[in-house]
């Protein structure tokens, strides 16, 4: 067993303890963390495999935005844990027959990929000396350019619609203005009304005997 391979069954090990840790931590915070933890034995994993464009991604993307901001958001919320976990054995049958089932199709397809009998060189295989990124970046910004420019137009339309409903004004949405409550004053919030100290005692208007004596009838 060479170094490359012995890196390999490392990292792959640490990534199924860290996986199989995300959904046994009883505490959501560990969770996101064992998760950061299993996306960087990812990114080694993809770096021993010569694809450091998508090792470096894995890393900028899921753990430097995805994974922090998902991580600040647990830390913030007040999340009741005991509740969430109320209804995890009623439903473990049915979630442990969905992953048997993905697992089998993972295992039918994948298989055939591990037969070393029959592995053959690539027919496009790159040179020693070549760049991932580089190639990545060649057939990306040629071949498929227009794919790329849709998917561009999409995600702005996206970010453009999502700024668009956050900001828009609605009569039953209760919205504070931060710029209006630096500038208020004290007199704009507070105003002092001068009342008498005593009132009078309002006379009593007695019932008529005729009024008095119909209300005993009754």
């Amino acid at each position: 067993m060479d170094v490359k391979t012995g890196l390999f069954y490392l990292f792959a090990v640490v990534l199924l303890f860290a996986a199989f840790r995300v959904i046994t931590a009883r505490n959501p915070v560990y969770a996101a963390l064992y998760l950061v933890l299993a996306f960087f034995q990812a990114s080694a994993i993809w770096l021993l495999l010569r694809a450091e464009f998508l090792a470096i991604s894995l890393v900028l993307v899921y753990v430097g935005a995805v994974m922090v901001l998902f991580l600040f958001v647990v830390m913030m919320l007040d999340i009741n844990v005991d509740s969430l976990r109320e209804g995890f054995w009623k439903h473990f049958p049915l979630a442990a027959g969905v992953g048997a089932l993905i697992a089998l199709e993972m295992a039918a397809v994948l298989m055939g990929g591990f037969r070393l009998g029959e592995a053959r060189a690539p027919s496009g295989a790159m040179a020693a000396d070549s760049s991932n990124t580089l190639e990545l970046g060649k057939l990306l910004y040629s071949q498929y350019l227009y794919p790329l420019e849709i998917a561009a137009v999409i995600l702005l339309v996206a970010i453009v619609a999502a700024i668009a409903l956050t900001l828009r004004t609605r009569k039953d949405s209760k919205y504070t203005n931060p710029a209006d409550q630096v500038r208020v004053k004290a007199r704009d919030r507070v105003r002092i009304v001068q009342m008498p100290a005593t009132r009078a005692a309002e006379p009593v208007v007695e019932a008529a005997p005729a009024d008095a004596a119909k209300e005993n009838k009754a």
